[in-house]
């Protein structure tokens, strides 16, 4: 059997996570805390997928003189890193969060530059999964190279998943755009608001259905509402695990990675649901948006 190895492409950030000791007051200062983390929703699943004990790999791009810094953590969490070193800042991402809910001022800096031609034939034929993050697809346009990435990473034989990640750079880019980009694609992985920008349904189960339309498998993302999923003829439901929010910061891309793990490892989509709801209840209860 061939050993289970996941392909990410995507972000790699600065989070520059705040948490105001009270509401913010406009015009003056707000007491706050203020710490930095490295984030990111591609670099972030690859490691909860390496935290949930499969072998992940992670493309993305940064400045050259954090080239060195990130690719350590990477490392350090199992995650194996190709970065590209750039002139152009590495992105950052200044969280504003209260536990509950947060709120993002994102510059994606260096990670524009990622794009298709990154993903190398001989780093396809070394994973069994290739996922991307919205971010990277949402970017400048390059809507054709992302296509034939799709069909040569399926042709190798690779499971082929996106999460469409956001719906503000999913608005800009254009919903039924991005439906076109990633049509045939085997896995979407939307949030609940994601899902209903892109199948125009306010129901998760209802938008599971419409977009499964063009995905063998749709699975959104419900936050403390737990998931839905459509699988051909198969629909389920799975409960949020208990929580104490702490920093809601990466639950999705904890859900992610523990859900792409287990199917990885050729889990049923109904236990690795449950997993992956697990993961994202770990996910809230601690600071920032990686395994502790």
């Amino acid at each position: 059997m061939i050993r289970p190895r996941v392909l990410v492409v995507g972000d790699v950030i600065d989070d520059v996570l705040v948490r105001p000791d009270g509401p913010i007051r406009h015009g003056t200062d707000t007491p706050s805390t203020i710490e930095r983390l490295p984030g990111g929703s591609a670099a972030n699943t690859a490691c909860w997928i390496a935290a949930c004990g499969v072998d992940a790999s992670v493309i993305a791009t940064v400045h050259h003189d954090d080239l060195q810094r990130h690719a350590a953590v990477l490392d350090e969490a199992g995650v194996t890193p190709f970065l590209t070193a750039s002139d152009t800042p590495t992105g950052t991402i200044v969280v504003l969060t209260d536990g509950a809910e947060r709120t993002m001022l994102t510059s994606r800096g260096a990670n524009v530059e990622t794009g298709p031609d990154a993903v190398r034939s001989d780093l396809l034929v070394e994973h069994t999964r290739l996922h991307l993050t919205g971010h990277v697809v949402t970017g400048p346009d390059r809507d054709d190279g992302w296509r034939a990435l799709f069909a040569r990473a399926a042709h190798l034989g690779l499971h082929v998943s996106i999460d469409p990640g956001s719906t503000g750079l999913l608005a800009a880019y254009g919903p039924e755009r991005f439906r076109r980009l990633v049509a045939g694609c085997e896995l979407l992985l939307p949030g609940r608001e994601e899902a209903e920008l892109l199948s125009g349904e306010s129901d998760p189960m209802r938008a599971a259905e419409v977009l499964a339309r063009d995905h063998a498998t749709v699975v959104v993302k419900c936050g403390q509402d737990g998931a839905v999923a459509v699988s051909g003829d198969h629909v389920l439901v799975a409960t949020a695990a208990p929580s104490t929010p702490v920093d809601v910061t990466g639950a999705g891309d904890a859900f992610a990675g523990a859900l792409l793990a287990s199917l990885a490892r050729g889990a049923t989509l109904d236990d690795a649901l449950r997993i992956a709801t697990e993961r994202a209840a770990d996910a809230v209860g601690i600071l920032g948006a990686r395994p502790a």
